[in-house]
């Protein structure tokens, strides 16, 4: 099959061979006998290719023939002349083919790595209002600021945002909550409800307190309409018991715009009135706080109008500003002194500050209610403001709307479930869709072509997150799970997200596998992770997004013409840069190198992170995941193609010859394992040792000897022993097998064998009889996919079995087995889990199904709504 490139497809004929022979044609000797020597210097260094060589050959045969034809010439006479002469003639055009080549050399290096950092030259599928307040009005606002317990902003790249922070004001014991952090070990937080457009209502249980969250949109004017927040904080009974609260309310500019505060009497902030680009005039009104009954309470009030260094610093700054001098004194009750926000100043010599920050710090006895309205200025038609009994009615009515829909689209009473198991489905569906973020900002793309890092071109991103606490980022290879969920809820939402990730396309077909956009985003990444490697994948699990919505038929033909040319990038991108020794086999690139300090090294790009591979990397590597991926994407390629007339044929082609069962036996089953498997260069006869160190000289202290990779048995060529697991599934995971093929059985076997994979909670990751089963990959890389179970191929697995539950076969009714104890198992763990813990998690032990890993993690996660409905 023949593969463009995707540069030569949408840019004619241009290519970095045609520019540099024009370069060359202008090189010649004339740069001097010095930059000559140089060149053939650096060429012979070099050992430069065949082409200047044949080049070489040529001009001394030419030379040759004219020497023999020169009248009265005698090889007595004219020897000595001719071979000074043709010594210099070849002196000088070495020279100038060695400039050549190091001149093309060096510029197809700078078109490769320029390439690297330049869009696709496809139409974007968003333009660059499509987001805004005009085109997008319902959406222009939200909860997309995942990263923070309580917070919305615009989806625009310089945002209002606004946020909740609050503090218990225990005695000695300040503890200010601003972001999501697992190490402020709330018991429960999350939506309840959220329907990602118009409302969310969220619960936050932390030590001695409880909050819920609410807020809820209202369209009107030209610039995404107004909203109203409701906060409600009341004691808990478990922990100390907090005699009051203080909760802040803060607005702050990301660069441009401007606040004013409007402040009455004891510091309290009633209002601001603010303008910026996006939303013209806006006024924020802050209520004075209430009983749940609407009952006014006695408050104690501060304000901060301060400048931070950036959206990311807000926390540090209130922190900085916070004085014990405040008093607190209800009528009647003892005087109690108190944090509040005071002053703050910068740092001298610090980063210029870009961000206006207003906080209002109501401090308050519980139980309390508080409201905050935002009204824009251009919605002149409201008849009353949203507080009060106006928004306990809109919230009412939302809430009963989402709850009707939930139950249209995915029937869970109607299949029998009890009440609190709608509970946590709709709590699922909701932290997807409130986990939802909006993001701006330039990635660092490090290309095998450039020394350093680059800046990628800036841009948005809409996407939902695996984790507010540990992941508030977009994933390349999670999203497509994560939208299965969320198309099914919302499809012109999942359009959109899919456009915004294929936007971020480069010339070459490939997608930064993580996103991390803005200072907010950096802040919760560490540095070695911040570049993205332009040579590295993720499996293009969009194409399960992409396909579910035609099947849906959610995708129409404009829609699909529209992204088509991008789809082809990628799709030849991976065929380009992910193959493998053989024809119709893929390798993943970016495998760690160092073969000492892991006992197997990761390979971050398949998202199977350290599931065991070959155990030295090598490119006789053959991917059987990666295989898979691609039989399915040249499956919906196919379809896509064939929908909008453009050729199909060979996408038809490759699907049919990736998903042939003879020629995958012959490339992945191991006989002798009695599986599929990876081929390469390994061993299974691998441990991590602690190593012995010479002792050191008199007065030297003694250094830490390290745990490093020992090798019994040298590696061979051979099929990966010792990894049966989920990679060993993938040809049933995406449906490739035919259901008579007695491969068939065999995974189903294993599947089912407690030895090996089968829990009552789930399918483990990787067998217990594997030799990696739970081990560390270092010291200090404890086991992630070497045993737990995880939700997304859990997913597929449900799925798969689904599926040849329906088809004739001898495997019907042993796959219609499984798929109804797998799919009880489990629901019932993660229902129970959730129960538990007040958490959905990122993996759950295999052997006693509890939760672990990073929480709340409701991204693929959440996929156990759809094995509830049994929408596959």
């Amino acid at each position: 099959m023949t593969f463009l490139s995707p540069f030569a497809r949408h840019a004619g004929k241009r290519s970095p061979g045609g520019v540099a022979s024009e370069a060359r044609g202008g090189l010649d000797g004339s740069g001097g006998q010095s930059a000559a020597k140089r060149m053939a210097r650096e060429r012979r260094r070099r050992a430069a290719d065949a082409g200047p060589r044949a080049q070489e050959k040529g001009l001394l045969r030419s030379f040759a023939m004219k020497r023999t034809e020169r009248p009265g010439a005698t090889a007595a006479s004219s020897s000595s002349w001719d071979l000074g002469r043709i010594c210099g003639v070849l002196a000088l055009a070495s020279g100038a083919l060695g400039c050549a080549a190091f001149a093309y050399g060096l510029y197809a290096r700078w078109w490769l790595a320029a390439r690297t950092v330049t869009l696709h030259p496809a139409p974007r599928l968003l333009g660059p209002n499509a987001s805004g307040p005009g085109l997008s009005p319902d959406l222009f606002w939200g909860s997309y600021r995942p990263q923070v317990y309580f917070g919305m902003k615009t989806r625009s790249p310089r945002s209002l945002v606004t946020g909740l922070m609050w503090m218990h004001q225990l005695e000695g014991d300040i503890r200010l909550r601003h972001t999501c952090e697992q190490s402020d070990g709330l018991p429960r937080y999350g939506w309840l409800l959220h329907d990602g457009v118009h409302f969310g209502v969220q619960e936050l249980r932390d030590v001695g307190l409880s909050l819920q969250t609410e807020f809820v949109k209202r369209p009107g004017g030209r610039h995404g309409g107004d909203w109203s927040w409701r906060v409600t904080a009341r004691p808990e009974r478990s922990g100390p018991q907090a005699p009051f609260v203080s909760l802040l309310f803060y607005v702050a500019t990301d660069g441009q715009g401007a606040l004013q505060p409007q402040v009455k009497e004891k510091s309290r902030m009633a209002s601001l009135t603010g303008v910026t680009e996006e939303l013209g005039h806006f006024t924020i009104t802050f209520q004075p706080p209430t009983s749940e009954t609407g009952t006014p309470l006695y408050a104690s009030y501060n304000y901060l109008d301060a400048k931070a260094e950036g959206l990311h610093r807000l926390s540090d700054v209130v922190k900085a500003s916070l004085a014990p001098r405040f008093s607190f004194a209800p009528p009647g009750a003892p005087k109690r002194r108190y944090f509040g926000v005071d002053t703050y100043r910068i740092a001298p010599g610090g980063v210029q500050p870009r961000s206006q920050l207003l906080i209002h710090q109501v401090t308050v006895s519980l139980p309390c209610r508080l409201e905050v309205v935002f009204e824009s200025g251009s919605f002149s038609e409201r008849t009353e403001r949203l507080a009060g009994e106006a928004l306990t009615g809109a919230l009412d009515r939302h809430a009963a709307a989402f709850e009707r829909r939930f139950e249209e689209t995915f029937g869970l009473a109607a299949k029998g479930y009890s009440l609190q198991e709608q509970r946590f489905a709709r709590a699922a569906l909701s932290n997807m869709l409130g986990g939802m973020g909006y993001f701006f900002g330039r990635s660092l793309v490090q290309s095998p072509h450039a020394e350093q890092p680059q800046l990628y071109p800036e841009g948005p991103l809409f996407t939902a997150v695996p984790s507010r606490s540990f992941f508030p980022r977009g994933f390349l290879w999670d999203e497509g799970f994560h939208q299965l969920l969320v198309a099914r809820w919302d499809p012109a939402l999942s359009r959109e997200v899919l456009a915004h990730w294929l936007d971020l396309m480069n010339a070459e077909g490939w997608i930064p596998r993580e996103q991390i956009l803005g200072d907010e985003a950096r802040t919760k990444v560490p540095s070695e992770f911040l570049v993205q490697h332009s040579s590295a994948g993720n499996p293009p699990t969009l194409f399960l997004t992409l396909r579910q919505l035609l099947a849906q038929g959610q995708a129409d033909g404009n829609f699909l013409r529209s992204i088509f040319p991008r789809l082809q990038s990628w799709y030849d991108w991976y065929n380009q840069t992910q193959t493998g020794p053989l024809p119709y086999t893929f390798r993943w690139r970016g495998r760690d190198q160092d073969t000492r300090l892991f006992l197997n090294p990761k390979t971050l790009t398949s998202g199977l992170d350290d599931y065991p591979r070959a155990s030295h990397p090598s490119p006789d590597e053959r991917h059987l995941d990666l295989r898979c991926w691609m039989a399915v994407v040249s499956a919906v390629m196919a379809d896509v193609a064939a929908r909008i007339e453009a050729p199909a044929e060979e996408y038809r082609r490759m699907a049919e010859t990736l998903a042939d069962n003879q020629l995958l036996d012959q490339h992945h089953w191991a006989e002798a394992l009695g599986t599929f498997a990876d081929y390469g260069n390994h061993t299974s006869a691998v441990a991590l040792e602690r190593e012995r160190l010479r002792p050191p000289p008199p007065g030297q202290p003694l250094p830490s000897p390290r745990l490093l990779r020992i090798v019994r048995k040298p590696p061979a060529l051979q099929f990966v022993g010792g990894a049966l697991g989920y990679v060993s599934l993938f040809p049933l995971l995406l449906e490739l097998l035919h259901p008579n093929s007695p491969r068939l059985g065999n995974l189903l076997a294993d599947m089912r064998s407690e030895k090996k994979l089968w829990t009552p909670f789930g399918l483990r990751s990787l067998s217990r009889s594997s030799p990696f089963y739970l081990k560390h990959n270092t010291e200090h890389d404890p086991p992630y996919w070497r045993g737990p179970i995880w939700l997304n191929i859990n997913y597929l697995a449900v799925r798969a079995l689904h599926h040849y539950g329906q088809l004739e076969g001898p495997y019907r009714e042993q796959a219609s087995a499984l798929y109804r104890q797998l799919r009880a198992n489990l629901i019932g763990n993660v229902f129970r889990q959730y129960q538990e813990s007040g958490y959905i998690w990122e993996q759950y032990n295999d052997s006693t199904g509890r939760g672990q890993g990073c929480y709340p993690f409701t991204g693929w996660s959440a996929l156990v709504v759809l094995m509830m409905a049994e929408e596959y």
